[in-house]
């Protein structure tokens, strides 16, 4: 990652960079790399994970933000080669790829989630019982293999931690994209 971002420094706008789409979580971190750390990279847009990933895999882009389930079997492979990962901590599956944090680029924590969502004025007591059934369905090692499968780690947040991070992600995510001043086209 270091020679990556050496090599973007001494070349501005010469590196190219894809991601699954603009304004998907993939891209955004992008745009925290590009911040945190002054490079100046192009992005290429494509639509959806296949058409970048089949551009990386063909050598026609430099660098690629996507989430890593999609592609263990390009880097298991040897077609793909992991820099760092935009997690906290280094991803299970891949225990030699620092993060960005460990690599010194603060601030650059991203990583996608799922969540399950009930509409607005659902009472405070099935909110909670949904989370406990959803944790404990979690909890199965049968469901947490299956996630594990498909790139993704469970861990099963309750709703106040859930709507703390909510309250922690929207007002940077509107930073990077004033910050780098991204529109919908």
């Amino acid at each position: 990652m270091n020679e990556l971002l050496a090599k973007a420094k001494a070349n501005p706008g010469k590196l190219n960079w894809t991601s699954p789409g603009a304004g998907t979580t993939p891209y955004l971190a992008g745009e925290v790399l590009k911040l945190r750390t002054g490079v100046d990279m192009v992005h290429i847009p494509f639509a959806g994970a296949g058409p970048a990933t089949t551009a990386v895999v063909a050598g026609q882009v430099d660098l690629y933000t996507a989430n890593i389930g999609s592609l263990m079997g390009h880097i298991d492979g040897g077609k793909m080669r992991p820099v760092a990962v935009t997690s906290k901590a280094r991803w299970p599956d891949l225990p030699d790829v620092p993060s960005l944090e460990e690599l010194g680029i603060k601030d650059a924590v991203s990583d996608t989630f799922q969540a399950v969502y009930a509409p607005g004025g659902t009472p405070q007591p099935i909110i909670d019982r949904l989370a406990k059934e959803i944790a404990a369905i979690l909890a199965r090692p049968d469901v947490r293999e299956k996630f594990a499968k498909a790139g993704l780690p469970v861990t099963a947040e309750p709703p106040d931690v859930f709507k703390a991070r909510i309250a922690r992600e929207v007002p940077m995510y509107k930073e990077i994209i004033d910050k780098a001043n991204l529109r919908i086209r």
